[in-house]
């Protein structure tokens, strides 16, 4: 590896090292909660359960009257409902009719299920080994307990997490704003869709793609700026203009070795700018710093996507994605990699991380990655009719058929 070049994780850990997350938090109902960030640690304001209750249908009794030598007789004196006061009382030897989530009575501790029970009158009886002292009975507090976490800061709140606010009675919660992210395309040979594409020119995908990525992060707010010719004026015009509504920009295209110099030199003009190159593939060249608009003061962070379609999903997924969640104030949530097995040959460099387009296929108990063609950056194709990204680490070399490696789910990314 060339010594100016830097690994991903060298990358990652410069770019999270200068990450400061965003102030500021808001009122929703848990309706709205979905995907957000919790704000503060939410203590629970009861016990969960409030009371001992039966886990099980069945019949409750005190577990001293067991009898491990033989059958256990008692004397059956009522029955428990879920959500009703039991009123009576149960004395030694004799045992309730109980259902699931009724409150253990006074002097009750284990539930014998239904199933190992026989009824004969007034009388109930069970054999040895059909249940122990304490069994099926879930305490008070069990879940939760009154003043203590029930869900921690910094979690994006799923939707077991809103059906646990509602059964602490909850409404409303407090979650982080949401975190404003600016991002645009640069290039004069770039069409936005509807207009004519003249002799040479493209349309521009980036922004539909980063669009799709960014809105699969719910805690984000969108802000599409279009296309940016490339000009100093254009492109500074747009970077103050962003400055002013976001708190992140994210541009792709104007990063490579050999793109006009004015990029670089605006960029740079407006804030700290770092320039690196990669040890990867895709996705090489990258930007990465801070800007402010010198006319308002307002600033956001800067990440300058390569221009490729392919380079621009793999260094968001590598880079991006973490480094919103940081700056959103969410805990890291990082996707597990899947583990797979090579379908065929695969040739790699040593010294770079390679990310490779893959199809996985369940083949009995193995989960096997095929390459989805031809690898080369500007292959859009290959991304779509993927799976998700192959992770090749830095000191590998080639690969043989049938060799386990992970793959990074596009599904798995929220």
């Amino acid at each position: 590896m060339e010594t100016d070049f830097q690994t991903v994780e060298q990358a990652k850990s410069n770019i999270q090292a200068l990450l400061k997350g965003i102030v500021g938090t808001r009122t929703v109902a848990i309706r709205d909660a979905l995907d957000q960030v919790l704000a503060a640690d939410v203590l629970s304001p009861i016990h969960v359960p409030a009371h001992d209750n039966s886990a099980m249908d069945g019949y409750a009794f005190n577990g001293a009257a067991i009898n491990p030598a033989g059958m256990t007789q008692l004397a059956l004196v009522g029955t428990a409902y879920a959500g009703r006061k039991y009123e009576g009382t149960v004395k030694s030897g004799e045992c309730i009719r109980i259902m699931t989530g009724a409150v253990m009575p006074e002097g009750c501790d284990t539930v014998v299920v239904q199933e190992n029970v026989t009824v004969q009158g007034d009388q109930i009886h069970f054999a040895p080994g059909a249940v122990k002292a304490g069994d099926n009975r879930r305490l008070k507090g069990e879940d939760l307990t009154q003043g203590k976490p029930a869900l921690r800061a910094g979690r994006i709140l799923r939707p077991a997490d809103l059906g646990l606010l509602a059964s602490l009675g909850i409404p409303e919660i407090q979650v982080m704003r949401k975190l404003r992210v600016a991002f645009f395309s640069t290039g004069d040979e770039l069409r936005s869709l509807g207009q004519v594409l003249d002799e040479g020119c493209v349309y521009d995908s980036n922004r539909y793609t980063l669009y799709g990525m960014l809105t699969r992060l719910r805690f984000v707010d969108l802000i599409d700026m279009g296309v940016v010719h490339d000009s100093p004026e254009s492109l500074e015009a747009a970077m103050n203009n962003a400055a002013d509504q976001a708190d992140v920009i994210i541009t792709s295209g104007g990063v490579s070795v050999g793109e006009a110099d004015f990029t670089k030199d605006v960029m740079q003009k407006l804030g700290s700018v770092n320039f690196w190159k990669i040890a990867m593939r895709p996705g090489r060249p990258m930007a990465f710093g801070h800007i402010t608009n010198p006319n308002t003061g307002n600033a956001a962070f800067l990440f300058g996507l390569p221009g490729n379609p392919v380079a621009v999903m793999v260094t968001f997924y590598a880079f991006v994605r973490d480094a919103l969640f940081k700056l959103a104030g969410a805990n890291p949530t990082a996707v597990p990699l899947v583990k797979a097995q090579l379908a065929s040959n695969v040739r790699k460099r040593p010294g770079r991380t390679e990310f490779q387009r893959v199809r996985l296929e369940r083949q009995g108990s193995t989960t096997v990655a095929h390459l989805t063609g031809a690898q080369g950056s500007g292959i859009l194709r290959s991304m779509s009719e993927s799976d998700g990204i192959m992770v090749l680490a830095h000191d590998l070399g080639d690969l043989q058929a049938g060799s386990e490696v992970e793959v990074l789910p596009f599904e798995g990314l929220i």
